[in-house]
């Protein structure tokens, strides 16, 4: 099956799964698994080595609240990796946070901006910090904010960015400049 067909394919398929075609969410998984596994894996590199969440079950974690949603309306294969990001980020945020008030001020989950953003050399900032960070630059900015999430979570290209949002490559470009620079302030402050 061709790349194209299988696009084709995945956005049928959650045009079904959003009219409710039994089977859908059956039929969906095995044309997108292997993308939410690298999305999850890319994730789970930049987390503590002992973490107690897997890829696999955050994959499936993520999928089945993927699949609930009713109040998206699924444009393209694009948007659904998007959503797909943003929730697994959300889904370890809340584990490291769950972990972190275990812990009562224990290490939280360090995750590396070097590879986020090309822009803090040797400089780790725990999820947390930068989750808080993001929600700041949401309410400046979000689009700047869903940017970085699409982009650095989500490991989507910049013209795939694009498409999920519906502008240019060349904003997408700019804003990711932007938003870099402006999470490079924010989060120099913290160490």
């Amino acid at each position: 099956m061709s790349e194209q067909t299988s696009k084709h394919e995945v956005t049928q398929l959650l045009s079904d799964l959003q009219h409710g075609r039994a089977g859908a969410a059956n039929d969906l998984l095995p044309l997108v698994y292997n993308e939410l596994r690298r999305i999850a894996g890319a994730y789970m590199r930049r987390e503590r080595s002992n973490h107690t969440l897997q890829a696999t079950a955050l994959v499936h974690e993520a999928y089945i609240q993927l699949v609930d949603q009713t109040r998206v309306d699924w444009k393209n294969r694009a948007h659904f990796f998007g959503v797909a990001a943003q929730l697994m980020r959300r889904i370890l945020v809340e584990h490291a946070r769950a972990h972190h008030a275990q812990k009562r001020g224990g290490d939280a989950s360090k995750l590396s901006l070097e590879e986020a953003i090309n822009y803090f050399p040797q400089k780790e900032m725990t999820l947390v910090a930068l989750d808080d960070a993001l929600k700041q630059l949401e309410e400046l900015d979000p689009r700047q904010s869903r940017i970085v999430e699409l982009r650095f979570f989500g490991g989507l290209t910049t013209e795939e960015v694009a498409e999920v949002i519906g502008i240019s490559t060349a904003t997408v470009e700019r804003e990711w400049r932007s938003a870099r620079a402006w999470l490079h302030s924010q989060l120099a402050e913290i160490k």
